[in-house]
C-alpha cells in the first residue's frame, strides 16, 4: 500500500438504523491506498430519533422532495449534530480542520424512491463546509438515480479497495437498518444490491414491544420461535424474486405483519426475515461465496449470525477478522468516495446500482 498522492478525508454516515452519526478520518489516495486514522460514534437522543423517524414517514408519503416543516426543522438539527460529530472526531484524532482535504457527507436518507426517479438525503452540506472551512462532497446518490440507477448500494467501491489483497471471490454483507451485499469476483468485478431489511424492523419491534432501542446480542430473538408461516408470507413479496441490482427503503416493510405475536417470537421471526432474505439474495449470485464477511451493527447480534449460517449455507464471520473496523466501515467509505469524487473517479457501477455506465457522483460544496 503506497500513498503517492493522498489526503486526509472525513466521512460521515447517519444510517437507516437511525441510531446516530458515525464519523471516520482516513488517509487515502482514492484508489488502492487506505489508512484508517480515527473513528467516533455519536448516538442520537431518543427524542431526536423519534423526530427523525417521523420525518422519514412524512417523506415517504410525499410525491417528491419538497418543503415540509418538520423535515426542515429536523434537517437543521441533523446538520448541527454533524458539526458536533466532526468537532469531536478532530479532537480525538489530534488533527485540526486545516489538515483535512475533504468531508464526505451522506446526510440522512428520509426517503429512497428510485422507482420514481428520486432519492432524498437531508442535511446542509454548505453549512458543514462553512463551519470548518473544509470542502464537502454531498448528495452522493442523486446523479446515479437520475441516470436510471438505484443509487444504492455505494459501499462496494470501498469494499473492493479494502479487499485488494484478499483472495477472491469474496462477499461482504452489511447489516444496518437495511441489508446489502457486495460480491467481488476473481477479476475484481463488482455485483452488489440490497437484500432486504436488517436491524430496522427489529429495532422498531423492540421499541414498540419491549421499550428497548434494539435487541442486544439477539437475546430476545434467541428466546423466541420463528413463525414460519408469517415469514413465508413476507418473503412472497415480488421484490425478493426480482434480480439485482436493486435497492429498498427501510420503510418498505413494517412490523404490522407480526401483530399478535409474543415479543420474543416477533423478534425471532424478524431476525429470520433478514437471514432468509440474505439467503435469497445469494441465490442471485453466479458464484456463491464460501464465506460472508459481515459489517454493521447486525454483526453483534449473535442470533442473527447463527441464523445466517443456518439459512445461507456458508461460513459467516465478522469483517473484524479481516482487520477491518465493522462499525466504522460506512463512514470510512464516504470519506473514500469524497476523494474519488474530487478526482472524477467512479463511485457506482452497472453491477452495483444498475447505472448505465461507471459514474462518479456527489456535489462539491466549497466553504
Amino acid at each position: 500500500m503506497t500513498f503517492n498522492s493522498s489526503m486526509l478525508a472525513i466521512g460521515l454516515m447517519s444510517g437507516t438504523s437511525r441510531d446516530g452519526i458515525d464519523a471516520a478520518l482516513i488517509e487515502t489516495d482514492g484508489q488502492g491506498a487506505v489508512r484508517p486514522v480515527a473513528f467516533h460514534a455519536m448516538a442520537y437522543a431518543d427524542g431526536f430519533r423519534m423526530r427523525l423517524a417521523e420525518s422519514c414517514a412524512r417523506a415517504m408519503a410525499m410525491d417528491a422532495p419538497g418543503f415540509e416543516p418538520l423535515i426542515a426543522s429536523v434537517e437543521n438539527e441533523l446538520t448541527e449534530l454533524h458539526v458536533e460529530a466532526v468537532a469531536d472526531l478532530l479532537g480525538r484524532s489530534g488533527h485540526v480542520a486545516e489538515d483535512v482535504g475533504v468531508i464526505g457527507f451522506h446526510g440522512h436518507t428520509v426517503a429512497h424512491r428510485p422507482d420514481r426517479g428520486w432519492t432524498w438525503q437531508i442535511g446542509d452540506a454548505q453549512a458543514l463546509a462553512g463551519a470548518f472551512g473544509i470542502p464537502v462532497v454531498g448528495d452522493l446518490r442523486s446523479a446515479d438515480v437520475a441516470a436510471g440507477g438505484q443509487g444504492a448500494p455505494l459501499m462496494p467501491v470501498y469494499h473492493r479497495a479494502l479487499a485488494h489483497d484478499l483472495p477472491k471471490p469474496m462477499a461482504v454483507l452489511n447489516l444496518g437498518g437495511v441489508a446489502n451485499i457486495t460480491a467481488i469476483g476473481a477479476d475484481g468485478a463488482l455485483v452488489a444490491f440490497d437484500t432486504g431489511m436488517a436491524s430496522g424492523l427489529i429495532d422498531n419491534w423492540m421499541h414498540t414491544h419491549a421499550g428497548a432501542s434494539f435487541d442486544e446480542g439477539g437475546a430476545m430473538a434467541a428466546r423466541g420461535r420463528v413463525d414460519e408461516d408469517r415469514l413465508a408470507t413476507m418473503l412472497a413479496d415480488p421484490w425478493f424474486a426480482a434480480p439485482p441490482p436493486k435497492s429498498i427503503d427501510r420503510e418498505a416493510f413494517t412490523i404490522e405483519a407480526m401483530r399478535g405475536l409474543e415479543t420474543a417470537d416477533g423478534a425471532a421471526t424478524l431476525t429470520a426475515f433478514t437471514a432468509a432474505a440474505v439467503a435469497r439474495g445469494i441465490d442471485h449470485l453466479a458464484d456463491r461465496p464460501t464465506c460472508l464477511f459481515v459489517a454493521g451493527g447486525g454483526r453483534h447480534n449473535r442470533t442473527m449470525m447463527a441464523m445466517l449460517r443456518a439459512r445461507c449455507g456458508c461460513d459467516v464471520r465478522s469483517v473484524d477478522e479481516l482487520g477491518w473496523d465493522g462499525d466504522a466501515l460506512e463512514a470510512q467509505g464516504f470519506a473514500y468516495m469524497a476523494v474519488r469524487s474530487l478526482m472524477g473517479l467512479p463511485i457506482s457501477f452497472p453491477g452495483t446500482t444498475g447505472a448505465p455506465r461507471e459514474m462518479t457522483g456527489g456535489v462539491l460544496f466549497r466553504p
